[in-house]
């Protein structure tokens, strides 16, 4: 199946050479990826890849783009984190079709995992919401990136834990 996702890192000085880092992801195997860099000392590498799996494909892209990138730190890999704008554009519905959703079903809507100005939920989080409440066809390719990202990116801040605090909080909030 084929997969499109985006990988997202910070080099470890400056910009570089976007040639020179389109030369070198060519060479480690992302002949794949679209390579951005707009951000000063950042990369975003948007990937088409075949997988036998979103896992696969995922992490397929991040071994190849390792060799390419020394010293890079991985940022996060999408789609994963949005918002409802996002999740609509992404499912091809208004974003008030999933407003009205959320008012109407508060008891059972995933609680977004940041709540201010603008909520942010895991998209994997609304996918399994809509299709097991809604009855929404969700593509088995998006369910599974989206599925996939998240297990990434929260693997990712696991290594920003402090040990002893992390024990204490699982604790109190379990």
């Amino acid at each position: 199946m084929e997969y499109t996702f985006l990988l997202r890192y910070r080099l470890p000085e400056g910009p570089g050479d976007v040639d020179e880092i389109v030369e070198r992801l060519g060479e480690s195997g992302c002949t794949d990826a679209l390579v951005g860099i707009g951000v000063p000392g950042r990369v975003a590498l948007e990937f088409t890849r075949e997988g036998d799996s979103a896992g696969d494909a995922l992490l397929s892209a991040i071994r190849d783009v390792r060799p390419a990138l020394p010293g890079a730190r991985f940022v996060e890999a999408e789609p994963d984190l949005v918002g409802l704008t996002d999740a609509a554009r992404l499912l091809g519905v208004s974003r008030q079709n999933l407003h009205k959703l959320m008012t109407r079903h508060p008891g059972t809507f995933p609680p977004p995992i940041h709540e201010g100005s603008t909520a942010i939920w895991h998209l994997s989080d609304l996918l399994e919401w809509l299709e097991s409440h809604q009855s929404y066809e969700v593509p088995t390719a998006m369910r599974q990136l989206a599925a996939t990202a998240k297990q990434i990116n929260l693997t990712r801040r696991i290594q920003d834990l402090e040990p002893g605090i992390s024990k204490e909080v699982r604790d109190l909030i379990a």
